[in-house]
Order: C-alpha cells, then sequence, then structure tokens
C-alpha cells in the first residue's frame, strides 16, 4: 500500500485493503489508530454470520503491516475475542445493536480504540415483494424494471478465491447506470458498455443492491449455501 509515514501515524488515516471473507471480493475503507500498527474498518458492513446464515452487522480488525512476531489481543466492549498474529493478521468482529468499541492491544500501554454504532435495521433483509418473475421462472426484475437477476445460481470458479462459488447474474435493463453491490460492498458499475455482471455468492444468504444514484434501488436476496459448489464435469 502506498501511504505516507504521516498518515501512518495518524489516528484516522484511510487507507484501501482487501476485504476478507466477504461475498463481493471487493475493496474497503479501513482506519488506522494512532500506534499506526493496527487497524479496523472506517465503517460497519453487512455480511453473513455463518452461525445464523443471515446478514449481521461486523467490522475487520487487526494488524496494520506487521513485523514478524507481532500479535495482539481483539476485544470487543470489554470481552477478549482472539488474537491476531503475523500470519494471521486480522478477523472478522460481529457487533450487537448500539454503542460497540472493538480494541486491538498489542501490549498493555499499547492499544487502539475503535468505536462503531449499529442501528437496528442496519442489516435487515429488504423488501423485495415489489419485484416479479418471468413467464419460465429464470430471472427476478428488479421493481424499478432497471435490473434482472438470474433466479438460479450457476457454479463456477471465482477467479478472487481460487475456488468454485455459486453465482448469479445481474443485467442492466435499459442502459442505466447501475451501481451494484453485495451486503453492502460495492462491486461494479452497470451500464451499456458493461450490461451485466456475474456476483459470487457467499455462505448463507446474500443481499444484492443494484441502486440508480438516489432515484431508485432494487434488491435481490440470494442463499450462497455453504458459499462452495461442484464444477460440472
Amino acid at each position: 500500500m502506498n501511504c505516507s509515514t504521516s498518515l501512518l501515524r495518524a489516528a484516522a488515516a484511510c487507507l484501501t485493503v482487501a476485504a476478507l471473507g466477504n461475498p463481493a471480493f471487493a475493496a474497503t475503507t479501513v482506519q488506522v489508530g494512532a500506534s499506526g500498527k493496527t487497524y479496523a474498518s472506517a465503517a460497519v458492513q453487512c455480511a453473513t454470520d455463518p452461525d445464523t446464515g443471515m446478514p449481521a452487522a461486523m467490522v475487520e480488525a487487526g494488524l496494520f503491516n506487521p513485523k514478524r512476531g507481532t500479535s495482539a489481543s481483539v476485544s470487543l466492549n470489554g470481552t477478549v475475542l482472539g488474537t491476531v498474529t503475523t500470519a494471521s493478521p486480522s478477523t472478522t468482529v460481529w457487533l450487537p445493536e448500539g454503542d460497540n468499541t472493538v480494541v486491538v492491544a498489542l501490549s498493555r500501554k499499547t492499544a487502539d480504540s475503535y468505536a462503531f454504532t449499529v442501528t437496528a435495521d442496519r442489516c435487515a433483509l429488504p423488501d423485495t415483494s415489489g419485484n416479479t418473475f418471468s413467464a419460465d421462472g429464470t430471472l427476478e426484475y428488479g421493481a424499478s424494471g432497471k435490473s434482472s437477476a438470474t433466479v438460479t445460481p450457476g457454479c463456477a470458479l471465482n477467479a478472487s478465491t481460487g475456488r468454485a462459488q455459486p453465482y448469479v447474474h445481474v443485467f442492466d435493463i435499459g442502459g442505466y447506470l447501475l451501481n451494484v453491490s453485495v451486503n453492502g460492498i460495492p462491486l461494479t458499475q452497470l451500464s451499456t458498455t458493461h450490461p451485466n455482471t456475474p456476483v459470487f455468492l457467499g455462505a448463507g444468504m446474500n443481499v444484492i443492491s443494484v441502486a440508480y444514484g438516489s432515484i431508485s434501488n432494487d434488491y435481490f436476496v440470494r442463499d450462497g449455501g455453504d458459499g462452495s459448489c461442484v464444477l460440472p464435469q
């Protein structure tokens, strides 16, 4: 990552890192702690909780550019969740509703604190009652009529993860400029020159959003199972 030394030392420095374990496999913005040695997501995200299979609020937290042998404890609201190390530098922290404090502590003297607030409806499944389906049941049309998605997931090799995963195709109907995201993480834009995209699904429920600016937002909910599949022979 190309960040200046001053940014590394700033409490609210922002940069881009890969979003670990997220179905969109997109990038997410993070904040670096005052120590310059830890980080956490800049904002609350929604991802599929493997214990429930439903979308839930979460952030990533861990070590920023750790040196060999570095480790730190990660706690949520005073309860230690585990340890991050140079070999495994990040962890997912699932957040309950309300105000939360995530602390990444390198030692008793060096610890960075990050505050997050989760509203009651932050990761609730969207209302898709306005969606319609094609006569053969293979396509689901968004309520705005500007987008559609295949109903039954296929199986393909995801180059981002190197493994086979279920996916659906999302289509732009009418050549609009549409912003596609998965579980709150931006994925790509659709337009006349890029009218469709595959969307790989993570484990559990996945919420696909297709927004036309602030004018309309179509939602498609898909179950990714355990997040893996077997390629056809």
